[in-house]
């Protein structure tokens, strides 16, 4: 039964963040790519914050905890966020949903190169390499010097997102989850902290003249509450449930 609730989480965040493009690309319609960011955060913190509220559960207490959610909420929120919302404007949210794709991919590569949490073997590295291919097909940089294609850095933008992505979640299962913190509470504080470093950005990043339409505004709404608050809930619970947990750092 627990392995079943994880993988329709699975799908759900899936569904969540594949549709979260399209909202992307019609909400920087109206919005900077900054002004979409600071929005979706905003929106996300809300929910996840109000329904720790409601429904009692406690904020973490451990400092470091809280110094290793800023990590991912800037890693895992800010940039790749920011990076996703300047390349919707320049590619098809078709493809930035490809391309974020390749998620799993970066997150394996990360964890067997720097976090070591998992051995090396002839089979990951040969998948791992099939995966790189498949990406270079997608970008198919050739047609880009040809005069043809979809705009490169659009898609670069991308694929460093998705990066940024990888990094964050085998930095959440080295150092996150360990605490064995509150799925609600984890994600409510890492919103709560990306905000707060969107909001210092927002006078850099966040400018512009904001033309809020019907589908800019429903846009908004559901990439913030769907795919940005509940979403990660749905996220840090299967990142606890996937795979044994590291050891158990001490609580201070």
């Amino acid at each position: 039964m627990a392995a079943w609730g994880t993988t329709v989480r699975f799908l759900a965040l899936g569904a969540a963040w594949g549709t979260s493009f399209l909202f992307m690309r019609v909400a920087v319609q109206g919005l900077s790519p900054g002004q979409v960011v600071l929005s979706r955060l905003a929106l996300g913190g809300l929910v996840l914050n109000l329904l720790l509220v409601l429904m009692r559960r406690p904020w973490p207490r451990q400092r470091k905890l809280w110094m290793h959610l800023a990590v991912t909420g800037i890693i895992g929120c800010v940039v790749p966020f920011l990076l996703f919302a300047w390349a919707a404007g320049r590619i098809p949210s078709g493809l930035s949903s490809v391309l974020n794709a390749a998620t799993p991919l970066a997150t394996a590569a990360v964890t067997l190169a720097a976090t070591r949490q998992e051995k090396v073997g002839l089979r990951r590295i040969l998948g791992l390499c099939v995966g790189a291919l498949g990406i270079l097909l997608v970008l198919s940089p050739w047609r880009f010097y040809a005069g043809g294609g979809v705009d490169l850095w659009g898609q670069l933008a991308c694929l460093v997102a998705v990066l940024c992505f990888g990094v964050a979640f085998s930095y959440t299962r080295k150092y996150v989850s360990p605490y064995g913190a509150d799925p609600i509470a984890v994600p409510a504080t890492q919103m709560l902290l990306a905000t707060a470093a969107m909001l210092v950005l927002a006078p850099f990043v966040a400018l512009g003249e904001m033309r809020l339409t019907a589908p800019v505004a429903a846009s908004i709404i559901l990439l913030g509450v769907v795919g940005t608050g509940l979403a990660y809930v749905w996220n840090f619970r299967i990142i606890a449930e996937w795979v044994p947990l590291p050891p158990r750092p001490s609580r201070t």
